[in-house]
């Protein structure tokens, strides 16, 4: 299958309220978190620091916007693009992974799923059937008046992408892609389109140094439970 700019996927918000200033966010990770554990969730700040302007930094006094890592919940979840204050990013049991922290943080920074991009019936099969009841909005898809793509093509190797059996009630697929052969829901790293995207985001390329308003979101939360990375 071969993409075309009209045919690529959205998935960054475009409000650009919902970008932090400067490509810049101040974190906190909560004393719930061991010293291994956040050694990982540094790792994945550290890949957006190899790899785009993105810039993670320590919580100031006096900073209004900040990313506040938890484990307060069961699952992994985040907002969606700056909301001003402390806003949660949720690291429950077994989200500690370098991916699964970059898919956060990138759902932080204004990424929804790859597959709740607007097209995306092009790309993947949604088997409705086979979806647990009750979150049924993880595989929502959002309009291209609220979304864009950056021109970059749909991407199955996104960590913003769910697995084939995400939120699956029987154990059979929920998501089929229709490239054959084509693998989703990988949590290893940032893929090359994903920082594509991001660096188009934030204007990494172009000497702007990330951009972005004064305002905030008012995006729910991407609730993504360990289950949503569940490999078959």
């Amino acid at each position: 299958m071969t993409d075309s700019a009209e045919d690529a996927s959205r998935n960054a918000v475009r409000d650009g309220s919902a970008k932090w200033p400067g490509g810049v966010i101040p974190y906190h990770i909560s004393d719930e978190f061991d010293d291994e554990e956040q050694q990982v969730i540094k790792g994945a700040m550290e890949e957006f620091h190899e790899n785009s302007c993105i810039k993670f930094r320590p919580y100031e006094e006096g900073d209004t916007s900040w990313v506040a890592i938890k484990n307060d919940s069961p699952g992994c979840w985040s907002y969606v693009g700056r909301r001003g204050g402390g806003q949660v990013v949720n690291l429950g049991n077994r989200c500690v992974q370098h991916g699964v922290a970059a898919h956060e943080l990138l759902h932080a920074l204004g990424f929804h799923h790859q597959q709740s991009t607007h097209n995306r019936d092009k790309y993947v099969r949604i088997n409705w059937k086979n979806i647990r009841r009750g979150t049924e909005r993880n595989f929502k898809r959002y309009p291209s008046s609220r979304v864009t793509d950056y021109n970059v093509p749909y991407d199955y190797e996104s960590v913003m992408h769910y697995s084939s059996h995400a939120f699956s009630k029987n154990g059979k697929p929920t998501i089929t892609p229709k490239e054959e052969g084509a693998f989703i829901g990988q949590r290893s790293r940032m893929s090359d389109r994903d920082l594509q995207k991001l660096r188009i985001m934030y204007g990494c390329d172009s000497g702007t140094g990330g951009g972005g308003g004064g305002g905030i979101t008012t995006e729910n939360p991407d609730y993504d439970s360990f289950w949503g990375f569940h490999y078959r």
